[in-house]
């Protein structure tokens, strides 16, 4: 039995002139408690949906939601002390400096004047804020602004913590440090559910991962069973030039078990296998026999890029603008400054 349980969600939007669309779709969610469960998809799949069923924020046209036994949707009044969240943008009070924004988060929650400045000390060190602290938010990196963010979620220390595509955004640097304090904060017993488009996220934090599209769980399990399920190696090649694409696949095209994935740039083409060895050996001759050059060679095992094209039909991508679920369950894009 799962800490967080959701059962059959159904959430459908009307949208005037337009189709109905099934932004939730008969989920179901198992989150364990004190581990990260993840909820990996595509933009428009749900996962901000499921959030917002799941941290009170809006109700479901059907099915059930439950944490630690209690119902998500005739007790919200019981729900909000136990959980926190951070979502796809920071919200924080620019004018204010990172301290008072965490000591008016609990104010907020009636922590009290001394209970809420000590709490706002706690996390200012704990996030590593303390030399930016008394400035304002406004002049905040990304990143900063991101640890700001998600310390606020934490002034109550929560049992649950909901994280929307908290790295969105970050660079490298700052993406590694959040996942370091997410895994000190499960390490400290809070029980996790985190959504993300960033499949290697999913992949280092998750203890589980649940694969949605369309507003339903079509896989689960852990990164491990997910990339077992695919099944073979595969053969990646990295090429010079991207006019050697369309011949580099009719090559692999013969010797894969499964039709060849070629990326964006029609830089690299990748194709599963049943023996790397022997493959790499005959595309690598193939290609020397006609001249096409190559930056890198080589197999490796299947990912979660594998696993999310196998399920979906189509790569992950890991956007630079922001996007959000609208009310109609689509996605839009919102520029960012």
């Amino acid at each position: 039995m799962g800490f967080i349980e959701a059962r059959d969600l159904r959430k459908i939007y009307t949208p005037k002139g337009a189709e109905p669309v099934h932004a939730l779709d008969g989920l179901d969610l198992d989150v364990p408690e004190g581990t990260i469960t993840a909820i990996l998809g595509p933009n428009g799949a749900g996962k901000t949906t499921a959030v917002k069923v799941l941290t009170t924020l809006i109700t479901p046209d059907s099915g059930t939601a439950t944490i630690g036994g209690v119902n998500v949707l005739n007790r919200p009044e019981a729900i909000r002390p136990i959980i926190g969240v951070s979502g796809q943008y920071a919200a924080v009070d620019e004018n204010l400096t990172g301290f008072e924004n965490l000591d008016m988060v609990g104010r907020l929650y009636h922590l009290g004047a001394r209970a809420s400045r000590a709490r706002a000390r706690e996390l200012i060190d704990l996030f590593e804020l303390s030399e930016a602290q008394n400035r304002p938010v406004k002049g905040f990196s990304g990143g900063m602004r991101r640890r700001i963010d998600l310390a606020g979620a934490l002034v109550t220390r929560p049992r649950v913590l909901f994280l929307d595509e908290p790295t969105t955004g970050l660079d490298p640097r700052s993406r590694l440090g959040m996942w370091d304090i997410i895994r000190s904060l499960v390490d400290g017993g809070t029980t996790v559910l985190l959504t993300t488009q960033y499949l290697e996220e999913a992949d280092q934090l998750a203890d589980d991962i649940s694969v949605i599209d369309t507003g339903k769980v079509i896989a689960k399990g852990t990164a491990d069973e997910l990339k077992a399920s695919v099944g073979g190696q595969r053969v990646e090649l990295n090429l010079v030039t991207a006019e050697n694409a369309a011949e580099t696949v009719e090559i692999m095209r013969r010797l894969g078990t499964a039709e060849p994935a070629v990326s964006n740039d029609s830089r690299t083409v990748t194709v599963s296998v049943e023996s790397g060895p022997e493959a790499l050996r005959v595309v690598l001759a193939e290609l020397s026999e006609r001249n096409i050059a190559l930056f890198d060679a080589g197999m490796r095992r299947p990912t979660l890029d594998d696993v999310f094209l196998r399920l979906t039909g189509h790569v992950a991508t890991d956007e630079s603008d922001d996007t959000t679920e609208t009310a109609s369950g689509r996605t839009r894009a919102r520029k960012t400054t």
